[in-house]
């Protein structure tokens, strides 16, 4: 349920259906992994029905009061029901006492809208569960609300404002509240940290999964484009978009990826996934898996002194855990952007089209042009910080069968992926390629806008390639995360080196709540 107040901002509310019962669980299996999380509930130590009470309750007291993250937009009307089910189904599950929260870009049926953070879509009830969502229920996972984000995944203008969207207002950092939650999936990262879920799913384009878990200090995971189905999400590009794992462990994501990777006949991504491709994602984790692997750090991406520190750290924990370091340069890296662009422009208006063709309502737009007249309308609640230049430049775009867009998407992904991350690894004969994955978070400016200073993600984003992200310590009371890159459907090789050095490093840190870094 949604209540808008005065200033159109979305408040939470938990509808009296949903929280009949109120349980109260400690913190440590609040903030448990997922998997001790399924533990509990299969030695009969726990009931799904007793999580998600507690975590509604949690939600309420550190979501909406208490320190406030606003990470949570909506509640699902039939959250209780779902646990209920759940506790009562006969045969395993394998996600059986897994709770999640969804980013609010991706369709849910029971009640919610799918708005992308973006009050022209404040009407958009879905009848169908995205792929993703329809696989992740089959398997026993509680799906029980959606998370803000930054409005259309910061897809709207240049100065746009990570974690602020004109439907749920600012989400903030709970490690120290001043700070951004980083984006799109902010509210995701933000919930994951707080204890709010067990787990979350994010979405990424560019940065969009694994910024938002470095910067808030959990594990993210972006897999290889096509890996898994975007069918049902709102859209961005189709050469880059996925959704992904935000957990608090490496297994957990590796178990949501065995559930959430598959074909899907209406995503034509899906079909390029190997017919040999192994999905058991949990069954290839190893603590040895760091064992006689070569990794190349990625100059360029250590940008002080505590960085230097905390990555030299990392750093000893792979060595002691028998990876060979080198120093590699990636190349291309600074040739994608004018590229990716205007891949991203062209592809946007050409799939946010045809998403509001399918997904039309009574006054809603049914096109980017109507979104933008929209807003234009509408501009002191849509707009009153940053506009849409974005979208007026994306409306301007010629088709998908434009030469030029043609050019730019072959050119990008061949220097991104065999010219390379490929031809890198290649050279130096490396198993995978790791970097800080993003500066500790910035002061949330609604004037000047983001102000980050951008990590490793580039090339394996344009070249659909995975990245994993893993906390890897903290710089004043901010978390930093360590990155694994890999090639193209090597997802479970990056998932085991991420959970062989997360093993080893303990870096994963609670939130303290501080309102903000004391200066010394």
């Amino acid at each position: 349920m949604r209540v808008f107040g005065k200033l159109g901002l979305a408040l939470v509310c938990v509808p009296a259906s949903v929280a009949l019962a109120h349980y109260t669980l400690p913190e440590d299996m609040l903030f448990g992994t997922m998997r001790f999380q399924q533990q509990a509930v299969t030695a009969g130590q726990l009931k799904v029905e007793e999580l998600t009470s507690a975590y509604l309750d949690r939600i309420k007291a550190i979501d909406q009061a208490g320190p406030a993250l606003n990470s949570v937009l909506a509640i699902a009307p039939d959250a209780m029901d779902q646990a209920r089910k759940v506790d009562g189904a006969k045969g395993a599950l394998p996600l059986k006492g897994a709770v999640l929260v969804v980013k609010d870009n991706i369709d849910m049926a029971g009640g919610l809208p799918t708005t992308a953070g973006s009050r022209a879509l404040a009407k958009n009830l879905v009848t169908e569960d995205a792929h993703v969502l329809s696989r992740l229920r089959k398997a026993g996972a509680v799906i029980m609300g959606k998370t803000n984000l930054s409005e259309w995944a910061n897809f709207r203008s240049t100065r746009s404002i990570s974690g602020w969207s004109s439907v749920g207002g600012q989400t903030v950092n709970p490690h120290v509240l001043n700070r951004s939650a980083c984006g799109s999936s902010s509210g995701s990262g933000a919930a994951v940290a707080a204890g709010l879920a067990s787990a979350a799913l994010g979405t990424e384009t560019d940065g969009s999964v694994t910024c938002p878990a470095a910067v808030n200090g959990i594990v993210g995971f972006k897999p290889t484009v096509g890996l898994v189905s975007r069918s049902g999400i709102v859209p961005i590009s189709a050469s880059q978009d996925t959704a992904g794992p935000m957990t608090r462990s490496v297994h957990d994501a590796a178990l949501l990826m065995s559930v959430m990777a598959g074909r899907d006949e209406s995503d034509p991504g899906t079909q390029a996934i190997p017919a040999d491709f192994d999905f058991d994602f949990p069954g290839q984790l190893s603590v040895t898996a760091l064992e006689g692997k070569r990794l190349g750090v990625i100059s360029g991406y250590v940008s002080s002194p505590e960085m230097e520190k905390t990555f030299a750290r990392a750093r000893q924990v792979l060595e002691a855990s028998g990876a060979t370091i080198v120093e590699v340069e990636l190349p291309n890296e600074n040739e994608l952007g004018d590229d990716e662009y205007l891949v991203l422009l062209v592809e946007f208006k050409a799939g946010l089209n045809a998403y509001l063709e399918s997904h039309q309502r009574p006054g809603q737009a049914s096109s980017l042009e109507e979104l933008i007249a929209f807003n234009e309308a509408n501009a002191e609640t849509v707009m009153p910080r940053f506009g849409q230049e974005i979208f007026i430049l994306a409306q301007e775009q010629a088709g998908l069968d434009d030469a030029d867009y043609l050019a730019a998407r072959e050119r990008s992904q061949r220097l991104a992926g065999p010219e390379g991350i490929d031809a890198v690894m290649a050279e130096h004969q490396l198993d995978g390629l790791i970097a800080p994955t993003w500066d500790p978070s910035w002061i949330i400016d609604p004037v000047n806008g983001d102000m980050g200073s951008g990590g490793p993600g580039g090339a394996p984003a344009v070249a659909g390639y995975p990245h994993l992200t893993v906390p890897m310590g903290m710089i004043s009371g901010l978390p930093v995360g360590l990155s694994f890159i890999g090639g193209r459907f090597e997802d479970g090789k990056i998932l085991a080196l991420g959970y062989a050095y997360e093993i080893r490093s303990h870096e994963a840190q609670r939130p303290a709540y501080i309102p903000e870094v004391p200066y010394r």
